[in-house]
């Protein structure tokens, strides 16, 4: 069952968590994106998430109302805008991705008149999605880059978005760096770690090797990411590091591949890593929930790996595609890739032993 809850509590300026939520971030968000005792926020994600943990008891401590779902369902989030009359919201990609594959008479049935700010974060976005979504809703959408970590974060609204497609915005309270695997300083444009340089400092509990693998030697930090800036200091991301595909020397950024093949209107969901190949040391693998799972076959595959073939460098396409009737996701929609990679890797094990 989904619930609403209004806050008790008077408004006020800060808040104190489990998360990340410190008062000057409340104090930025609340400039941002406007809350108060008439807002009404919708929490799509489970509270043991950070995120929407830290803008529930946010806005509760506004003296806001917030809608909590139990599980995300695309056609009921919609419904639950409509009937709560929300002004708030926050997502995940893949969220916007289920929403989009409805059918257009379940999309356009619903009055989302009231929703003001619609954020995103937790993973990229596809531009096509992004660029339907903003159709859609218009320019209440709004995005940033952050982790739990708290050692920085990037701002981007929708007006900015459309000037600079693809990117999570630029640094509000940090600088960023883009270092080679030597933790030297990369030009704009090119593609390297993304690191926070700042005055919040962290440290992973009981595990020193990790702290130290995301600090720089400068002393900058990272979430492991991979991607760019262009010359307005835009950061735009590829990939996750550890998702790093090399085929033949070439790397080879799956994410690219994955926001390919949502577009497609037989995908329902989509994942790409690597899989042993003796020559090549990696080849680019797919997996794909359809639609439809009695369309899983030799000709949806021929299909789709001629769609990305057309849309992105053939290097980079998946060579092959299996199909699964659900992916493995988190209820934040966290993809559990690597349940899916260890299999392949875990089968060339058992080969050559």
């Amino acid at each position: 069952m989904d619930r609403a809850f209004k806050s008790l509590s008077t408004p006020r300026t800060h808040c104190f968590n489990v998360s990340t939520c410190t008062k000057s971030r409340a104090g930025t968000g609340q400039n941002r994106y406007q809350y108060g005792e008439e807002t009404i926020y919708l929490s799509p994600a489970p509270l043991y998430h950070a995120a929407p943990l830290g803008f529930t008891s946010t806005i509760t401590r506004y003296g806001g109302t917030v809608v909590i779902m139990d599980q995300f369902d695309a056609e009921q989030a919609l419904k639950l805008i409509e009937q709560y009359k929300v002004t708030h919201s926050q997502w995940v990609p893949t969220m916007f991705v289920r929403m989009l594959k409805l059918p257009e008479e379940a999309r356009r049935q619903y009055d989302l008149s009231s929703l003001k700010y619609a954020v995103h974060a937790a993973a990229p976005c596809p531009v096509d999605v992004k660029e339907q979504m903003i159709d859609w809703w218009g320019s209440i959408i709004h995005e940033y880059y952050a982790g739990t970590e708290g050692q920085g974060r990037t701002y981007i609204s929708s007006e900015e978005w459309l000037l600079h497609k693809g990117s999570v915005g630029k640094p509000t309270d940090c600088t960023l760096r883009i270092l080679s695997e030597e933790d030297e300083e990369l030009p704009l444009g090119e593609i390297g770690g993304v690191y926070f340089e700042s005055n919040h400092w962290f440290e992973y509990l009981n595990d020193p090797e990790k702290t130290l693998a995301a600090t720089s030697k400068q002393g900058w930090t990272t979430l492991g990411d991979v991607g760019y800036l262009d010359a307005d200091g835009y950061l735009y991301l590829t990939d996750r590091k550890s998702f790093m595909i090399i085929s033949g020397g070439v790397n080879i950024y799956p994410q690219e591949a994955e926001n390919a093949l949502i577009s497609h209107p037989r995908v329902t969901d989509v994942a790409v890593f690597g899989v042993p190949n003796s020559d090549f040391g990696e080849e680019v693998k797919a997996i794909v929930q359809p639609a439809d799972m009695a369309d899983a076959g030799a000709e949806l595959e021929a299909e789709l790996i001629a769609y990305a073939k057309s849309k992105i460098s053939h290097i980079k396409c998946p060579r092959s595609i299996d199909f699964m009737e659900e992916l493995p996701r988190h209820p934040t929609g966290k993809l559990y890739k690597r349940l899916l990679k260890d299999k392949y890797w875990a089968s060339a094990v058992t080969l050559i032993f």
